[in-house]
Order: C-alpha cells, then sequence, then structure tokens
C-alpha cells in the first residue's frame, strides 16, 4: 500500500513539472488572425474551383454532392465584389459577374439543392449557371493580371 501511495505522489511530483514547463515563456504567442486571402489569392482560388467536376461538367453531377463547392463558390463572390471595387472606378463588368456567381449561388440554396439526389430540374440549371458565371470571373480576373 505504502508503494502505491508513494507512486501517486511521485506521478504528482512529475504532473506539476510539466505544467509548470508550460508557463507564459514556452514559446512564441500566435499573432493577429491573418483572415482571409488577400485579392492576389483570388486567381488560385479560381484555378481551384474551375477544376471541380462541378464546374466541368455541372449537367450531370448529383447536386447534394457539390454543396460544398457552392459554398466555396459563394465565398470567392464576395472577394470578386472586393476586387471589382479596389480600383479607381468600380470594375463594373467584374461586380456583374460577380452578382450572377451570387445569383446562381442562391437559387442553388433557395432550392434546397443540397439535398436533392438526381441530376436535372433547377440545381442542375443553377450549378450551370454557377459554371457560366465562374467561367466569367475567371476570365476577367486574369485579363487583370496580363494587363495591369
Amino acid at each position: 500500500m505504502r508503494t502505491r501511495s508513494s507512486l501517486v505522489a511521485l506521478g504528482g511530483v512529475v504532473l506539476t513539472l510539466v505544467l509548470a514547463g508550460c508557463g507564459s515563456e514556452a514559446g512564441p504567442t500566435p499573432g493577429p488572425n491573418p483572415g482571409t486571402p488577400g485579392l492576389d489569392a483570388l486567381p488560385i482560388k479560381l484555378d481551384a474551383l474551375s477544376a471541380d467536376a462541378c464546374y466541368v461538367s455541372p449537367q450531370t453531377q448529383l447536386p447534394k454532392g457539390c454543396e460544398k463547392y457552392v459554398t466555396e463558390v459563394g465565398g470567392t463572390a464576395a472577394a470578386v465584389h472586393q476586387r471589382a471595387a479596389a480600383g479607381k472606378t468600380l470594375d463594373v463588368a467584374l461586380d456583374h459577374a460577380a452578382a450572377a456567381l451570387d445569383q446562381g449561388v442562391g437559387a442553388f440554396r433557395g432550392a434546397g439543392c443540397t439535398t436533392v439526389p438526381n441530376a436535372g430540374g433547377p440545381c442542375t440549371e443553377s450549378l450551370i449557371s454557377i459554371s457560366a458565371a465562374l467561367t466569367s470571373v475567371k476570365k476577367l480576373v486574369d485579363q487583370q493580371a496580363t494587363t495591369g
């Protein structure tokens, strides 16, 4: 019995020493939250989205399988709106293309497509619209990259 209580006491001492080493001097503190990627990351994000099967062949995809893609596109639309407004004047064409993304995402969500197991109907039409709008956005952003 004495050995058991000695082991428990020794364990408590070891635990105390380990926890004492976890003070404020343990390492660097994390910096501020970096937030969302900058506008320079937008072309990379668009390239990634345009490689998704929901973009490449929206007419054959099961709508419920495109939920993550549509969510990513919705977030990207906000970055596109920001980019359109980032210059001295609003890039109207880019802002309209971002609005088309918003509209496609809204239609997909409004039709409850995240639970639709079969291709066709308004959900597939929404995916096709999103794909077309994403093509326009990508083209405009790529043109900005080459023309400055």
